[in-house]
């Protein structure tokens, strides 16, 4: 395969290769547990009667959907023909952006004064599409880059798992904060601010827990991949935004399919990487642990700089509409 020039500024990435990263199911266990205290969060501000708006203007679910499932994964391909990076650092880029929209950009969304309904629908909805798309997407685009590559295998996503990750995640804490919020507007309008600050403050500590777990290899390797999952996850936001702009969709919703297209479920991409039913441990998978793993550490960091900047916009703004 011809090496890019552009791969100069990244070196090596062959050594990535043979890391190996801890990789420990229980964290991501309470990670989810406090995704869902996110999510109870986030609801305790939405009512019934925004969900029925949302799909009463299909058109922002509909642009968001085709933002993840095909513009992303399109502009990754031609991002990892320009660049030219080690085939497992390639394929982990091609498989982080055939995940659906990780649940942290509804705490994104809600901090940026973005649309925390339409958010929480293209979550859900990409989050179950993931199902067919997920393991599309990393064929085709796979395909078109490394088709004989040992690491483009057959990917299948457990249904019960997504299941699980939809309702016990999603579905029960917004149904749980929904109720709250309607019953007990007056705590919920005062437990708002403390609960988001909670939740901001529970994603750093995740942040730096993730980190520090795998410290070292971090420290040995990130030059190797840093500038590169900024660039890739740069052109997610910046794609998100500029699809339905170009679309005349008003700003909040713009914002909100930015953030769900640039909030991508790595997690996912990292439990698939270390299934042995689908990727075997003899592969060389490290080039593509280090893309999800530090993507998963990168886009928490951008997304809420990102909602920070939106936020303090808007201050010093009109109302945008909604």
């Amino acid at each position: 395969m011809e090496i890019s020039p552009l791969l100069s500024l990244f070196g090596d990435m062959n050594q990535l290769d043979y890391v190996k990263l801890n990789f420990n199911q229980e964290s991501v266990n309470m990670m989810n547990l406090a995704i869902a205290f996110i999510m109870f969060g986030v609801a305790l501000s939405i009512r019934p009667g925004h969900f029925r708006s949302v799909f009463l203007n299909p058109k922002p679910v509909v642009l968001g959907a085709v933002s993840q499932y095909v513009i992303l994964p399109a502009l990754t391909y031609l991002l990892v023909l320009i660049i030219r990076p080690s085939t497992p650092v390639a394929l982990g880029m091609i498989l982080v952006s055939s995940c659906p929209g990780g649940n942290v950009s509804n705490l994104i969304s809600s901090i940026s004064k973005a649309n925390i309904t339409l958010s929480v629908s293209l979550t859900t909805i990409t989050t179950i599409m993931s199902l067919i798309m997920t393991p599309f997407n990393f064929a085709f685009w796979g395909g078109l880059y490394a088709k004989h590559s040992p690491l483009l295998v057959p990917i299948t996503i457990d249904p019960i798992e997504m299941f699980r990750t939809v309702f016990l995640i999603l579905g029960v804490p917004v149904i749980l904060g929904m109720f709250v919020g309607m019953k007990f507007p007056k705590f919920s309008k005062r437990m708002d601010k403390p609960i988001q600050t909670a939740s901001v403050i529970f994603f750093i500590g995740f942040i730096v827990a993730a980190l520090a777990g795998n410290f070292s290899i971090f420290l040995k390797y990130i030059h190797l991949i840093f500038l590169l999952v900024l660039v890739h996850n740069g052109l997610a936001f910046f794609s998100g935004y500029s699809l339905p702009k170009l679309l005349k969709v008003n700003e909040r919703d713009c914002r909100t399919i930015s953030i769900e297209t640039g909030i991508q479920n790595s997690g996912l991409g990292l439990a698939l990487i270390f299934n042995p039913r689908i990727f075997p441990p003899e592969l060389n998978l490290g080039g593509m642990a280090m893309v999800a793993a530090w993507w998963g550490i990168w886009h928490i960091v951008a997304g809420l700089i990102l909602a920070s900047y939106w936020r303090k916009k808007q201050g010093n703004e009109t109302p945008i509409a909604s």
